[in-house]
């Protein structure tokens, strides 16, 4: 089909423009950067860039605002591209300098470069940078490289190319053909077949027809899609127009909850900039093609995540699953075929429709090809947002990508896909991190929450942790979930309290299985994850908290006591002038005590001592 719009041409006038700016300075305003003071850093740049007459081998400099670019640990980070350096922990205070010595004088400030924790030496490059040097980024590609608000920058990078080529060829059925042949698997969490979950839409042939993005990120401490939408929104877009394309769709919704604003700013742009252009509307790029699209801001219900509870969302209705069948694929949104993929999935698709399925399953293993997005966080050195080749090992993850334990403590476990997903310990380091294996490990992909833990965490208190927040997400419509995650967290609470009986442990390990078999959705089937899963591989630890009533990582405090030392305490009644219920006694210049029967174990004796006389035991 003759299209309207020479794309190659688009991308050669975006590329020219991109050229006039000059030196470009990519200063990162993704959300975690912009708290740490990203947005001052790029007004003092500009403030010192205004005078051109200053620079010496370009004409003009242009600070480019870019969306996240992984490193949240090393943040605020500015990359100036064609001096091949990255700074890292970049303040405004840090701008003048770097101003005067490598923007004016080619001399890199030495002290705003990563340092290697294994050489010791400063590292220029981000390639060169441990974090990155293991990482292969599709979906995250242009993430911290492109202005996000900016479409031309977008199509400079081959943004829309997919899109044309896709309408132009004028064959759906080819489309899905080759996102089967990647072998591409839902990122969501489920990991089911994306190129079968679109045959399956679009198999209801005739009447209306929607594609729907998952941007409903919920787990505790993930920010892929975040940053996706925040760092590439052009890309989704695209994504999403070759999906509706593909399924004859013509209306789409991005669900994204309302506490990503800066997702949603940028995805209103990017829409209203492709509208614009002729990318979505009426006719995209003069074809009979028509594809509108809409952003609909979510409460922040974690259930929203399952896709008949959004559905009933974006229908106006409080979000609460439906029984399946009927699937979305055949009554979805407003009683319609309904396409639902996650973002991180259909940022995926022009990828794969640019550079060939074959390309694409290259990467990963037999069963899970492509890459995966991560949120890397917990106890490991180098914190932040990765994408690895499926496949990869935990090891690799913690020890190469992380840059190994914080403050020297030793790996103990790691928490995977967030309340949905499992546990992994070391004997799981080597194993492929894919779909199949992990879900033998009794873990799950999941969206790509990572937390890695430490010999100082409780494991107890982890699961306490993810079952408190699953059950306050809770929709409430099943007994099964609604009753069964009540009682394991009213169990699990006792462990921790140091109340609980072994058979504690047998009745929470029968209402995990009840919850997990009885439950409607995917949230109460898989709620009870964390607790089998760490049942499984820490049971001992279960047993020191009922038995030994000791908490092995010292971390539940009815289990723990504040002792001071005589040798250590000087007698200077600090301890016990801020203790706030009167716990401790003793005289001035002889050692004082406390009495365990009225500690509240608040740690603020800890906290006053100047001595470090304190110990919690």
């Amino acid at each position: 089909m003759a299209l309207n719009i020479d794309i190659k041409e688009e991308q050669r006038k975006a590329q020219e423009v991109i050229t006039q700016q000059g030196l470009r300075v990519l200063v990162c305003a993704g959300t975690g950067c912009v708290a740490n003071g990203s947005l001052k850093v790029i007004e003092k740049f500009k403030e010192l860039g205004a005078d051109v007459s200053t620079l010496t081998e370009y004409d003009k400099m242009t600070i480019v605002p870019t969306g996240c670019h992984g490193f949240c640990e090393q943040g605020v980070l500015v990359i100036i591209p064609d001096k091949h350096v990255t700074y890292v922990k970049v303040k405004e205070s840090d701008v003048e300098e770097i101003y005067e010595s490598h923007v004016k004088n080619n001399q890199p400030v030495e002290r705003l470069l990563y340092t290697d924790p294994a050489t010791g030496n400063h590292v220029h490059k981000n390639e060169e940078i441990n974090f990155y040097a293991k990482q292969t980024r599709t979906a995250l590609a242009n993430c911290g490289h492109i202005n996000a608000e900016c479409i031309e920058e977008a199509i400079a990078v081959r943004g829309y190319e997919a899109l044309a080529n896709v309408i132009a060829s004028g064959n759906p059925d080819a489309v899905i053909d080759e996102i089967e042949k990647s072998g591409l698997r839902g990122r969501g969490g489920g990991g089911f077949p994306t190129g079968r979950k679109w045959r399956f839409t679009a198999a209801n042939k005739g009447g209306k027809s929607y594609v729907v993005c998952n941007g409903d990120e919920g787990d505790p401490g993930a920010f892929m899609d975040r940053s996706i939408m925040e760092g590439d929104p052009h890309k989704l877009i695209e994504g999403m127009a070759i999906a509706a394309y593909a399924i004859g769709a013509d209306e789409g919704y991005i669900y994204v909850r309302a506490e990503y604003p800066l997702a949603i700013k940028r995805l209103r742009k990017a829409i209203a900039d492709a509208e614009a252009k002729n990318y979505l509307g009426k006719n995209i790029m003069g074809s009979d093609f028509s594809f509108d699209l809409h952003i609909k801001e979510g409460a922040g219900a974690f259930v929203c995540g399952e896709e008949t509870a959004l559905i009933a969302s974006i229908e106006g209705e409080r979000g609460m699953p439906r029984p399946k069948p009927p699937f979305p694929a055949n009554k979805g949104l407003f009683g319609r075929p309904t396409l639902i993929n996650n973002v991180e999935t259909l940022a995926n698709i022009p990828v794969i429709m640019l550079h060939g399925a074959d390309w694409f399953a290259k990467m990963g293993t037999e069963t899970s090809k492509g890459t995966k997005t991560f949120a890397l966080t917990g106890d490991v050195n180098n914190t932040g947002l990765i994408e690895i080749p499926m496949g990869t090992t935990l090891r690799e993850i913690v020890f190469d990508i992380g840059g190994g334990m914080r403050d020297g403590k030793k790996f103990k476990a790691v928490q995977i896909g967030g309340p949905s997903g499992g546990c992994l310990t070391e004997e799981h380091l080597d194993i492929p991190m894919d779909y199949d294996n992990l879900i033998k490990a009794g873990a799950m992909v999941g969206s790509g929450g990572l937390v890695v833990m430490s010999d100082k965490t409780c494991i107890v208190e982890v699961a306490r942790f993810f079952m408190n927040f699953t059950q306050n997400e809770s929709c409430g419509k099943c007994v099964p979930c609604r009753e069964g995650t009540k009682n394991m967290l009213a169990i699990l609470q006792k462990i921790v309290d140091g109340k609980g009986t072994m058979e504690d442990l047998d009745t929470l390990e029968e209402l995990a299985l009840a919850v997990k078999d009885g439950s409607l959705c995917g949230l109460g089937k898989t709620a009870p994850n964390p607790v089998l899963s760490t049942l499984k591989y820490f049971r001992d630890e279960y047993i020191a908290h009922i038995k030994d009533k000791k908490c092995p990582a010292g971390v539940c405090s009815s289990m723990t006591s504040y002792v001071i030392d005589p040798e250590k305490c000087k007698g200077c009644s600090k301890c016990a002038r801020n203790c706030p219920v009167g716990a401790i006694t003793g005289e001035i210049k002889s050692p004082f005590t406390i009495d365990q029967d009225k500690c509240i174990k608040c740690g603020a004796c800890v906290s006053n001592c100047p001595f470090k006389a304190i110990e919690r035991k």
